[in-house]
């Protein structure tokens, strides 16, 4: 069995995650909190878990790689599109003022709610409902987080974006890139592809073809 230590010293410092709020944060939130109980043994482990009708939470490093790469501030409002359990949210509240995050299924939506209830983060505001339209009530954004993968960004979530903010997320249908987009002015955007990966699909109105900023 992986232990916290181990995750952290095996499978971040050594991959190369080096941001010292980022290790911090993965530190102080424990992921066994945010898995089922017949998988709480396996919560360290370097991999995705299964938390129910073919959900995941995320891998510990993605989860990490993904921070990191969004330099958030402790005084930054963040976006999160895809709450699933809630660990990500946990993670990112660790080192931004204010975590807003969409769940577009409702009982994973409750699940993360009653996760989080079972700690002390209290900068996290939760709905259930279609993160394609992001949450425009508290918007806009320092920084958005996507955990769920869209054919081609939502124009919505760029629209909410302030400029000079980062907007992360995994992109494409079978075959995933990691996409940053720099927003650098109010219509004008720099876009950066980081890696492979591979993420559960966006639902709701991106899987049904809205239309797209690209």
């Amino acid at each position: 069995m992986t232990g916290k230590e181990e995750m952290i010293e095996q499978q971040l410092k050594r991959r190369g995650i080096s941001n010292s709020d980022v290790l911090r944060a993965m530190q102080e939130v424990d992921r066994f909190l945010f898995v089922p109980q017949d998988k709480q043994q396996k919560a360290y482990e370097d991999r995705p878990l299964p938390i129910g009708k073919n959900q995941t939470i995320s891998q510990p490093y993605i989860v990490a790689y993904m921070a990191e790469q969004l330099q958030l501030k402790k005084d930054k409002k963040i976006l999160e599109v895809g709450t699933g359990c809630g660990y990500n949210a946990a993670v990112i509240s660790r080192l931004a003022k204010e975590v807003f995050s969409v769940e577009i299924i409702e009982w994973l939506a409750k699940l993360a709610k009653e996760n989080l209830a079972k700690t002390d983060y209290n900068n996290i505001t939760t709905k259930h409902g279609d993160g394609y339209s992001g949450w425009k009530e508290f918007s806009p954004f320092d920084a958005i987080i996507l955990t769920a993968a869209p054919p081609l960004i939502p124009q919505p979530l760029k629209d909410q974006l302030k400029v000079g903010g980062r907007l992360l997320a995994p992109v494409g249908r079978l075959n995933q890139q990691l996409v940053m987009l720099y927003k650098t002015g109010e219509d004008e955007f720099k876009e950066k592809t980081l890696l492979p990966v591979r993420f559960v699909p966006m639902t709701g109105r991106a899987h049904k073809g809205g239309s797209y900023g690209g």
